[in-house]
């Protein structure tokens, strides 16, 4: 009788009659080799009791989650990271966020820390060295990509018992996007921007205010995505813009993206072939600081919508700053818009 192989990452074993969604290779598992080495050379910084702290960057798309804290009956960023990691080592962890999300609020880049003890499991009570960071983010991710497939791993590395992934903080940059314009939103954006109709003034959303709790605060247009120009249109709009140039004295970087948009008529009006869709105006509001108050951001980014649009003017924005509560700003921004970007750390560089 042949002996079935056993899987080399440990984790907890599944149903024979259920095949693996994800194809078992081996630059997803852990090699005899580096299984023989581990058991040799402990990488642990926190000697003792094999616990081992990793500081894990993930990026996910909010729109399925109930925010990313843990919530009873909810999906959330959290649980589903929780689920993951005790398939994979057979066992709960516990988890902290260095930035909490709302429900419907993506992520470039969060960070949390998770401790994790190596438990041999054919040995009840070993424990074993802790794996090494690149084995954590393709475990995890490979148990990840059998749920909704809308979170994963982007880094891992391990960091010392007291390193905090929220208290060790040093800045926060979260990003919102706008698009602009009276076109129905594309079903690649749904759930991905907010989509304001309205023409946005942005010399008037740049104005500067009595802010001095964010390091950064400013509005950039940018090319609106889904885009794939084919070489004809990318030409076309190398001429156009080189005619713009010419007949406004502006330098390519000063001119705005809608006025190198597509071909144009004698009349100046953009021309769309059949099947063609209307771009809309992208604008993403940057936001840096150490730490955000709960929905800082998109009130933010409500009272300068409301600018934008002529809702309200600067004065406005500094009776609203000026008031220091909820009430007195515009509506809040939904959160299908909201980004969280990148969370800095001093971390010592590696080897």
């Amino acid at each position: 009788m042949t002996e079935k192989p056993k899987h080399l990452l440990d984790s907890v074993s599944e149903s024979p009659k259920r095949p693996p969604e994800v194809p078992k290779t081996a630059s997803e598992y852990i090699s005899a080799d580096e299984e023989e080495q581990q058991q040799q050379v402990s990488m642990s910084p926190n000697p003792g009791n094999g616990i081992q702290r990793y500081l894990v960057a993930i990026e996910y798309i909010g729109t399925r989650f109930s925010g990313s804290q843990h919530q009873p009956n909810c999906r959330t960023v959290v649980g589903a990271l929780k689920e993951a990691f005790r398939k994979f080592i057979g066992q709960p962890v516990s988890i902290c966020c260095s930035s909490r999300t709302d429900a419907g609020v993506h992520a470039v880049s969060n960070v949390c820390h998770i401790d994790v003890q190596r438990i041999s499991k054919r040995k009840p009570g070993e424990v074993l060295p802790p794996h090494e960071p690149n084995v954590v983010r393709r475990a995890v991710n490979h148990f990840l990509q059998r749920n909704e497939g809308d979170i994963m791993v982007i880094d891992v590395r391990c960091v010392p018992a007291d390193f905090h992934a929220r208290f060790k903080a040093q800045e926060r940059t979260y990003f919102y996007r706008l698009l602009s314009g009276p076109e129905p939103l594309s079903i690649f954006e749904k759930d991905r921007a907010w989509h304001v109709p309205e023409e946005l003034d942005i010399p008037s959303m740049q104005a500067k205010s009595p802010i001095r709790t964010l390091d950064e605060l400013n509005v950039t247009e940018v090319v609106s995505t889904p885009y794939f120009p084919s070489l004809i249109e990318r030409r076309q709009e190398n001429l156009t813009k080189a005619d713009v140039c010419a007949s406004s004295n502006k330098p390519e970087n000063d001119l705005p993206l809608r006025s190198i948009e597509g071909a144009s008529d004698y009349n100046g009006a953009t021309v769309l072939g059949f099947g063609a869709r209307r771009r809309h105006r992208c604008f993403v509001i940057t936001a840096r600081a150490r730490s955000f108050l709960y929905h800082q951001v998109r009130l933010f980014v409500g009272v300068l919508k409301a600018v934008g649009t002529g809702g309200l003017a600067i004065s406005d924005v500094e009776r609203i700053l000026n008031a220091k509560t909820v009430t007195a700003a515009s509506p809040m921004a939904p959160a299908c818009g909201l980004y969280l970007g990148r969370v800095k750390y001093d971390l010592p560089r590696e080897e």
